[in-house]
């Protein structure tokens, strides 16, 4: 059988399992989730056996620490995969709740009620542990699911896969819902991404490189964010206690992540008393700081930032700094260089407030709080399945009611239209 004849076998099995699962109650789907999480508690043996083949196997590829560590599963990362399925077990099915209703003169009921999405395609990397997540999530929302992990995963995600599905199909796991393309075959995610009719969305999660060429080869709508320029901007009438304390967090929390803060913008009336503050700060946290002119006025020890700096994702301990003259300049900063993700204004002026809130166009915008929220689990979603930097259907992070549509159901008493 030909890759393409498999791909399409693995879709169609997936569209009988969303019609199958469209009609499981919320019970029903709780107690699949429940089934699937005890079998992975049993069967850590396992997982970690098929794990070590991948650690294994990417020592010998030469992996970086980093990317190690992000493949190994640990006893406390299997109990935080159990945890998090149990989380999401104890969430509110979004399935069928009415969004809107409305009753025309003739009696007509007009409703307009959440359905799950129908197909859903995961294409991520490195992490084992979001064949867990988003296999769950899927399910809960009534989706069957079609997962394609990185090849440097391969034995783990298999294992995952594998226990979940042992467990699923005890509880009434219909045969389809969940499913992983087991080739290493680059063409798989190709096909994947192109089969109209049997996958309904497709959802990339992994690095930029990653998601633009899931973006470029897709036939199916995508979910997606390419990177994090999150941006603070620090105001003239900003409490300086206040706005030290968030851009030290938005920074410094955890580096690595699309929501920590990439850029500071500080208005030049308070830049004199805030920049050298800020910057004792974070050169003592082991912060690079790269600025603009303005800001080496204030703070030599910067290094000059490039034209490439201000839209760079660096996902490490490096900030670009910027002086602007009032709330506008920000804006306009932000709207050239940033990536629609998560921007903040540190300010007490309710004016300033309200034009950066109104303007700046990004999934997700703070007044006096830290970028480090977005977050489906600060926003207390229990989960999510990613962000989304898009405006149609979903934007900012992702929870259950995100992988669900909706449908218009008319209840009639023989109405006919005159």
């Amino acid at each position: 059988m030909t890759l393409h004849d498999n791909m399409i076998e693995m879709g169609d099995r997936a569209v009988a399992a969303a019609r199958a699962l469209a009609v499981k109650s919320a019970d029903d789907k709780d107690r699949m989730l429940a089934a699937m999480a005890a079998a992975l508690e049993q069967g850590r043996g396992a997982l970690k056996q098929a794990n070590a083949l991948d650690l294994e196997a990417g020592r010998a590829a030469g992996l970086s620490d980093a990317l190690l560590d992000r493949l190994q599963l640990t006893d406390q990362r299997i109990d935080g995969m159990v945890a998090g399925i149990r989380q999401v077990v104890a969430l509110a099915d979004p399935v069928g709740a009415l969004l809107e209703q409305k009753v025309r003169e003739d009696g007509l009921v007009i409703e307009k009620r959440r359905v799950p999405i129908g197909v859903i395609g995961i294409v991520y990397e490195s992490r084992p542990n979001v064949t867990a997540d988003a296999a769950v999530l899927c399910i809960k929302a009534g989706n069957a699911v079609i997962l394609r992990g990185g090849k440097e995963a391969r034995h783990s995600n298999q294992a995952i896969c594998d226990t979940l599905l042992e467990g699923g199909k005890e509880a009434g796991l219909p045969h389809g819902a969940l499913q992983l393309v087991r080739t290493t075959d680059r063409d798989a995610v190709r096909e994947l991404v192109q089969m109209q009719g049997r996958v309904d969305l497709i959802i990339p999660r992994g690095g930029e490189s990653l998601i633009r060429a899931v973006t470029e080869m897709a036939h199916v709508p995508v979910i997606k964010h390419y990177k994090g320029v999150c941006h603070t901007y620090v105001d003239d009438t900003a409490q300086l206690e206040m706005a030290l304390a968030i851009c030290e967090n938005a920074k410094c929390q955890r580096p690595g992540v699309c929501n920590a803060m990439e850029t500071m913008l500080v208005h030049k009336d308070i830049a004199p008393q805030f920049l050298p503050r800020i910057a004792e700060r974070l050169i003592a946290r082991g912060v690079e700081l790269r600025g603009d002119e303005a800001s080496r006025e204030i703070v030599p020890q910067m290094k000059p930032a490039s034209e490439e700096d201000w839209s760079e994702e660096y996902l490490d301990l490096i900030l670009s700094v910027r002086v602007v003259q009032d709330v506008h300049g920000a804006i306009d900063h932000i709207a050239r260089y940033g990536s629609q993700h998560s921007d903040a204004i540190v300010s007490e002026s309710a004016d300033a407030q309200q034009l950066f809130l109104q303007q700046v166009d990004s999934a997700t915008v703070y007044v006096n709080a830290s970028t480090r929220f977005t977050d489906g689990g600060q926003f207390g979603m229990g989960a999510e399945i990613g962000i989304s930097t898009d405006k149609l259907h979903a934007r900012g992070p992702m929870g259950l009611p995100e992988l669900t549509t909706y449908k218009y159901i008319l209840r009639g008493t023989g109405q006919v239209r005159s």
